[in-house]
């Protein structure tokens, strides 16, 4: 069956918009309508005429479509497909947390869930955290649930940050050593690693980057190799879309695991049946909608 073509009749019967993360598996690429990172993808969810939102990504960015779009119905062909980081912070680690600092505002980075979304001051993305905490009022600020993302936005912002231990195992993994073999295998390349990284990688890098900052700095950019610090699925595009340059792993080829279970056939059988439908209670949505607003100022 040749789904890339019933999935786009479905599309067109039934109103949808088909939504893709960048750390996809090419062939999920391909039927994007929109393929981006967590921020452009949550502007589309928030903007789209479409009445079905199928979210190729994990359980968080689908939740987030939802909290925008709660009129629409937003699928997952992969209803299992979680965020082991998103996983890491709790409602009650952010309830404690408060009691813990009464004075401090949260700021929650995308990758949580919708229940800790919805007791937090205002989200962010890895594009415009440093932004999102620079503006927002108060001077001491609690970051969840990444620790590096976290760490980034300390070196440019005069606040109190306190950093709750998550961490994004793929980023995470990515070393040092392995960055400087990396590095001298391919010295004429510009090195471009994700904020989720390390603070030692974060030293050696040319840019820090979101994804689709990575999209947009290796489109313009002069040089013709870089050597890129985040999930590899991001290869996929940026090969495609700049042909004459070289893109390389910075060291390690990193995975993650739950981006990589949607296939064309589970978004096919997903828009086909409207199945894995995500709920959340009207409680929930109204109060993370809040932050998530507040986030898309920020853009």
């Amino acid at each position: 069956m040749n789904y890339a073509e019933k999935i786009k009749e479905l599309k067109d019967k039934k109103n949808a918009v088909i939504l893709v993360h960048n750390y996809q598996r090419g062939e999920v690429q391909e039927i994007a309508d929109y393929l981006g990172d967590s921020l452009d993808l949550s502007r589309k969810a928030n903007n789209t005429d479409a009445e079905i939102i199928v979210f190729c990504g994990v359980r968080f960015m689908a939740e987030t479509a939802k909290i925008l779009s709660p009129e629409k119905k937003v699928l997952m062909p992969r209803e299992e497909a979680g965020c082991p980081m998103a996983n890491m912070v709790t409602p009650d680690d952010v309830l404690n947390l408060r009691k813990k600092h009464p004075n401090a505002k949260v700021v929650s980075y995308v990758n949580t869930n919708a229940d800790v979304k919805a007791l937090s001051d205002v989200c962010c993305t890895s594009a415009n955290a440093v932004k999102v905490v620079e503006n927002i009022e108060s001077d001491e600020i609690i970051f969840i649930p990444d620790r590096n993302l976290g760490a980034y936005v300390k070196r440019f912002v005069d606040k109190k940050i306190i950093l709750w231990d998550g961490f994004c195992y793929a980023h995470d993994s990515i070393s040092e050593e392995e960055v400087l073999s990396a590095k001298k295998k391919f010295p004429e390349a510009l090195l471009l690693v994700h904020p989720e990284c390390r603070e030692e990688v974060i030293d050696l890098t040319d840019e820090v980057l979101s994804t689709s900052g990575m999209i947009k700095f290796a489109r313009k950019s002069r040089a013709t190799s870089f050597l890129i610090g985040t999930e590899e699925g991001i290869l996929y595009r940026l090969k495609k879309e700049n042909p004459e340059k070289e893109f390389f792993t910075a060291g390690k080829t990193i995975i993650c695991s739950d981006m990589k279970l949607t296939r064309q056939k589970d978004v096919y059988l997903a828009l086909k049946e409207e199945k894995h439908e995500i709920t959340l209670n009207v409680d929930i949505i109204s109060a993370s909608r809040k932050a998530l607003e507040k986030m898309l100022r920020y853009v």
